[in-house]
């Protein structure tokens, strides 16, 4: 379906602005997106752990990974039928709305509603900061994605950064309490869904003709996940994408139980607890701002992008290697800012570039399952591995936790190493599509 909103007000406008234009309002755009998830992040942690246990983390995470394979159809055929700007317009009202209702219920709450916000606010991070890579990804080819990326992905960061300094201020003072948050955080969301508006309006997310072509190529069959999986074993890259996206998948659950079982042994006060979480996810903003502006470009100069995916590994499996020697909270939380600090800077970073010139009708018929689908699925294994461990008494649980992180930073670097074998065509076109792809 032709989306006047996406090839904004008339239908033929292009963007006037240059190009550095819009990559600085991409930036505030992204800016205002991770803003309003940092400040409801730390809430929700924290009155999930207020009404629940981070016992129930990993059944938790299942259920919200199931929960989104089943909103994947839906989706794609909201994407047909309204086009790609309605659908994230719409996303947007959507999302404030489900915040104020959970406002509203957090004043007799339980742990239902708990576990319930909790699951709203992971979608949350997979819909909004996604459907604004798929947007980004469309506007840019390899030349202008390569320059451009960096500054655009610090807006995220320097808004979780400033999200979580907002939110620790907001609850440390006592201008708010932690339920209030959400508020805040829906009335973000609808300026960041005007400010979207506006700027398609103007002509700055047209589509690249290329990026356009094939994305209605691939709309016009149905997802068919036989073919999804025939794509995959049958592209040496695809493949080797997906591992990477399995061994990261499997450790982020691992690593982020093992840092919410120390936040709940040490932290009993709600708003306290709020206040650590806000600080803490702040810090780790400001690493990953720090790697992204400072060290990405070094090592993507240097080491290339093989390179640069693989510090992550590395540096985890190090930490991990530290939380086994001594482990407590600060070793927990050294885990924590390696995976996620380096996840959210130089792995994102570095994976975006890899999709730069692969075979764009190929990438969108499989993007919906290697960044959504299989993102899901693939935590979920790290999920069974939780419940099964954490069955076995604390010290020793903890131990074998931290060995099946050691043990698959080894085979996630393994992986990197073969992409150097790799090699493809010079790119033409940013080929990422309309799929809801995580974050």
């Amino acid at each position: 379906m032709n989306d006047p909103l996406n090839h904004a007000t008339p239908s033929r406008r292009q963007w006037q602005g240059s190009t550095a234009l819009r990559s600085v309002l991409l930036f505030v755009n992204f800016f205002l997106i991770l803003l309003a998830y940092y400040l409801v992040k730390p809430a929700s942690r924290s009155l999930f752990l207020e009404h629940s246990s981070s016992d129930a983390l990993p059944y938790v995470w299942t259920a919200s990974g199931l929960l989104l394979l089943v909103l994947v159809p839906s989706y794609q055929g909201l994407l047909k039928r309204y086009g790609r700007m309605r659908t994230v317009l719409g996303s947007c009202v959507a999302t404030a709305g489900a915040l104020l209702i959970f406002r509203s219920l957090f004043h007799h709450a339980g742990p239902p509603t708990a576990i319930a916000f909790y699951v709203l606010v992971d979608i949350f991070s997979v819909v909004l900061v996604e459907q604004f890579w798929s947007l980004t990804n469309s506007v840019y080819d390899s030349k202008e994605g390569k320059r451009w990326y960096g500054l655009i992905a610090s807006g995220g960061l320097v808004g979780g950064m400033v999200g979580g300094l907002t939110a620790s201020t907001l609850v440390d003072t006592g201008l708010l309490d932690t339920p209030d948050l959400i508020s805040v955080a829906a009335a973000l969301v609808l300026f960041m869904m005007l400010l979207t508006s506006r700027l398609a309006r103007a002509g700055l997310y047209r589509e690249k003709p290329a990026v356009a072509a094939a994305r209605l190529e691939a709309q016009a069959q149905p997802v068919d996940f036989g073919l999804v999986w025939d794509s995959i074993l049958s592209n040496r890259f695809i493949l080797l994408i997906t591992l990477l996206l399995l061994f990261s998948q499997v450790c982020e659950p691992i690593v982020e139980y093992q840092f919410m079982h120390h936040v709940e042994q040490t932290y009993t006060d709600q708003n306290a607890r709020t206040v650590f979480l806000s600080e803490f996810l702040s810090l780790l903003s400001a690493i990953a701002l720090g790697i992204n502006l400072l060290l990405t470009p070094l090592i993507h100069r240097y080491l290339g992008v093989v390179g640069g995916l693989m510090v992550q590994p590395v540096l985890l499996g190090m930490a991990s290697l530290a939380y086994l020697v001594h482990i407590d909270l600060r070793m927990a939380m050294a885990m924590k800012l390696t995976d996620r600090g380096l996840s959210y800077s130089i792995n994102r970073a570095s994976r975006e570039l890899l999709y730069v010139g692969a075979d764009a009708a190929r990438i969108f018929k499989v993007k919906a399952w290697i960044d959504m689908v299989g993102y899901r699925t693939f935590k979920i294994v790290g999920n069974v591995a939780i419940i099964g461990i954490s069955a076995l008494p604390d010290r020793f649980g903890d131990y074998m936790l931290g060995g099946v992180v050691l043990s698959i930073c080894v085979a996630w670097a393994l992986a990197v190493w073969a992409l150097r074998s790799t090699r493809r065509a010079p790119p033409k076109a940013r080929p990422i599509g309309d799929a809801m792809p995580h974050a």
